[in-house]
């Protein structure tokens, strides 16, 4: 059964307008998510082309979920008269999102303290790779050059092989949900009076860096860089996936000493809790190939279903190693509806993540699908006073 679009919707957020000039991933994850809560999202694309999100992944499938319950309103910004309902839409909105080169926006007039002439109270938000300072703000900023830089790559893959890359836009979709947060502080601090209109200055390099861990710290204490440890980890052992009998993999960590005893003793092998190499978290680290080599033995002997039935029942952790194939059907997914089927033209179904944090009180929803290049042009000028004729006139100049 299809999930029903919710246009009456109203989240927490309801009553913000935001002004959504990003294109391709990040901006749209951060403003994906305040129209799943609520906000009216209000989409600024180029005439003919639009967001460059349209052209992500097959059948249009990154648009479809990271621009649902959101407007399009196509515009020629750049022209006298496209200029002039840009302006009239930024008088009219609480947040100003835009992921342009820094700079691109003073040299089109329309810089922070412009935008202020226009609407004292507007929220900035200012999306670019690397911030709208320091040395590097001028240069691209795509996601895979942040991943690379951060310490990601360098720290992911194997100690014998080349750093690896995430298969995902992690840097961006990291940086969408930092900016969530950092929207809504600037929200309160405009209804807490210690802020009208500010800059949310959102990098994409920042947000990654900052959940990679305490790296910094501990390189200053003892000099040590952080090496590629394939599945396994540094500060705790066992912690790694193994292969099983019927070709699948397993994920398990005992990285406390309580779980580690449970699992010596759910393999049969107690004498490991106090074999000297393993009678610590610390001599487990620095011995954790030899332990690795024995765990693997071991569910190697049994199925996936048959290790996930016999060490969940010794209260062990342990989970699948699941891909979306196996996923989009699962019983946790469909149960607990992290996934969500809806309408779509050309497809049977449009499977999308339902709105997370889930709010008990106040939970997000998806609005509407996604909207096609201009669909909200004639609602939206409308809006802003244009009367048809006007309108008429903007669509055979090319302006919307």
């Amino acid at each position: 059964m299809k999930t029903p679009y919710q246009p009456d919707a109203k989240g927490p957020l309801h009553g913000l307008r935001v002004v959504d000039m990003t294109r391709l991933a990040a901006g749209n994850m951060l403003t994906h998510m305040l129209a799943d809560f609520g906000a009216e999202v209000i989409k600024i694309e180029r005439p003919g082309r639009g967001d460059d999100l349209r052209r992500f992944g097959e059948a249009e499938s990154w648009w479809k979920v990271y621009a649902r319950s959101k407007r399009s309103l196509s515009l020629d910004f750049k022209t006298d008269e496209g200029r002039d309902v840009l302006e009239r839409l930024i008088r009219t909105a609480d947040i100003f999102c835009e992921n342009f080169v820094p700079g691109t926006l003073e040299k089109w007039g329309l810089g922070p303290d412009e935008l202020w002439r226009l609407n004292e109270n507007l929220i900035v938000v200012r999306v670019s790779g690397w911030g709208q300072t320091g040395p590097y703000k001028n240069k691209p900023g795509f996601g895979s050059l942040i991943e690379g830089m951060s310490g990601f790559a360098a720290m992911t893959g194997w100690e014998d092989r080349p750093p690896l890359l995430p298969p995902l836009a992690l840097a961006d979709m990291v940086s969408g949900l930092a900016g969530f947060g950092g929207v809504l502080a600037a929200v309160i601090a405009r209804q807490n009076g210690s802020a009208r209109g500010q800059v949310v200055d959102l990098s994409l390099f920042e947000p990654l860096f900052g959940i990679l861990g305490p790296w910094a710290a501990q390189y200053e204490a003892t000099g040590k860089v952080p090496r590629r440890m394939g599945n396994s980890s540094d500060v705790a052992a066992p912690r790694s996936l193994y292969p099983t009998k019927d070709g699948k993999h397993i994920a398990m960590s005992a990285s406390m000493q309580s779980m580690w005893e449970k699992l010596a003793h759910a393999m049969g092998q107690p004498e490991l809790i106090r074999d000297p190499r393993f009678e610590t978290s610390r001599s487990r680290i620095e011995n954790q190939a030899e332990l690795d080599a024995i765990i693997a033995q071991v569910m190697a002997t049994r199925t996936l279903d048959e290790n996930l039935d016999y060490f969940e029942s010794q209260g062990v952790t342990v989970g699948p190693i699941c891909d979306i194939a196996d996923l989009i059907d699962h019983p946790y997914i469909r149960g607990r509806e992290v996934l969500q089927d809806f309408e779509a033209e050309g497809m049977d179904r449009l499977p999308m993540h339902q709105s997370f944090p889930r709010l008990s009180e106040t939970p997000g929803a998806v609005r509407s699908p996604a909207p096609s290049l201009g669909q909200d042009n004639s609602e939206i000028l409308s809006e802003l006073g244009y009367d048809a004729s006007e309108q008429q006139a903007f669509s055979d100049k090319g302006i919307t």
